[in-house]
């Protein structure tokens, strides 16, 4: 398939299929829109975890045990950090503070956060665009029993144990989609838009908060195709299976399509979930069985050379 696409991503199972997408598609037929929503200032620092999971994933400098951070990070920032009194509950290596100094720079001289990830990702030598979702603030906001926490002191500092009641997408109504090559990536022609499997409510949620980004997801001309991030009503990684459970859902491939229901025409989804795909069916999305799990780059190559086949496939698929 040699026409571009768009996959929108967040956290480590986004930018595993990220790279997936990458070692099989030209650089330039390919931009990564990544969720801003778990942006923040800490110690000074504009730090950007997803964004910089997907530069580092793609880079192949991530770190193999976590999914996130640099490969042989050290911590004596921290740990000088720690000796002085100041806040640890948000680790910074020593080499992802360069990252973090860097944007900050950059920022500072006036350049938009979109142009700063483009200046990082040609300082990686990574060929395809990452792009943030938007330039503007949008932060995801977490209403929980303990009253509303920023993302990351509920993510990072409360290690996700506060029960969740609600989301809220600050920013997102007036937020605008970034802009590559001077349009917003919502106005670019593409052959296929790919949702990761990233967390519905964390990762791609605050995109789609957007009223842009629905709207140019809704109103496709283009097929476009979700991965399921839940296997055997389990999360693969992170608490999307929580979250769903403390609202009400039960986890499931099925609570998956119902929530991109309207916004996908395929929904890639585990053997292990084969008894849902007639319910799937019935929302009006084609499930797609298949080993979804990526354990390794040869799984995130295999996924995301199905991704493409089914794009490229879709005329065929529903004529």
């Amino acid at each position: 398939m040699q026409q571009h696409v768009i996959a929108l991503a967040g956290g480590v199972g986004g930018a595993k299929l990220a790279h997936g997408l990458a070692v099989l598609l030209p650089p330039e037929e390919l931009t990564v829109v990544v969720n801003v929503g778990d942006d923040f200032s800490h110690l000074g620092f504009p730090v950007c975890p997803d964004l910089d999971t997907v530069l580092y994933t793609l880079a192949g400098i991530a770190n193999p045990e976590t999914g996130w951070g640099i490969a042989g990070e050290s911590w004596n920032f921290m740990a000088a950090m720690q000796a002085l009194g100041g806040e640890t509950w948000f680790r910074l290596g020593d080499k992802d503070i360069a990252t973090h100094t860097r944007r900050r720079q950059l920022l500072a001289e006036g350049q938009t956060l979109a142009q700063a990830i483009d200046a990082l990702r040609r300082a990686h030598g990574i060929g395809c665009a990452i792009l943030p979702a938007s330039d503007d603030a949008l932060r995801t906001r977490v209403l929980t029993e303990q009253g509303e926490l920023d993302f990351q002191v509920y993510f990072v500092r409360e290690q996700c144990r506060p029960v969740v009641r609600g989301l809220r997408y600050e920013g997102a109504e007036a937020a605008q989609p970034a802009k590559m090559q001077g349009r917003a990536w919502t106005e670019t022609d593409c052959a296929g838009i790919v949702i990761c499997p990233s967390n519905p409510y964390l990762s791609i949620a605050p995109i789609l908060a957007m009223p842009a980004a629905r709207r140019c997801l809704a109103e496709r001309k283009c097929p476009a195709l979700a991965v399921s991030p839940i296997i055997g009503g389990a999360a693969v990684k992170g608490p999307a299976a929580k979250l769903m459970r403390e609202f009400g859902i039960e986890p499931s491939a099925r609570a998956v399509a119902e929530y991109y229901r309207g916004l996908i025409d395929y929904l890639l989804i585990d053997q292990a979930d084969a008894d849902q795909a007639e319910a799937i069916a019935a929302l009006g999305i084609r499930p797609v069985l298949a080993d979804i799990l990526m354990r390794d780059a040869a799984d995130r190559r295999r996924l995301g050379q199905l991704c493409l086949d089914i794009l490229g496939r879709h005329g065929a698929m529903v004529s």
